[in-house]
């Protein structure tokens, strides 16, 4: 049997910082931080469930981040 892979780690961040950022400047930071992947989303967009380390999501609203959840 194949050995379950090992996820990269987390880059060590709070998402509940990027709350209240406006976009661009909120995924500058993220992948100044270490991200790998950050996603944009408005509200109310139908996603996959899968989680994929090294991504953050955001939720934006008006130019600003509402929500920030990490996969």
């Amino acid at each position: 049997m194949a050995p379950i892979p090992t996820p990269p780690p987390q880059p060590d961040d709070a998402p509940e910082s990027y709350v209240g950022l406006d976009s661009e400047s909120a995924g500058r930071i993220a992948r100044r931080r270490g991200w790998t992947t950050v996603r944009a989303l408005p509200p109310g967009s139908i996603i996959t469930m899968e989680f994929v380390a090294g991504r953050l999501n955001f939720e934006v609203e008006a130019g600003r981040v509402i929500r920030c959840w990490l996969g």
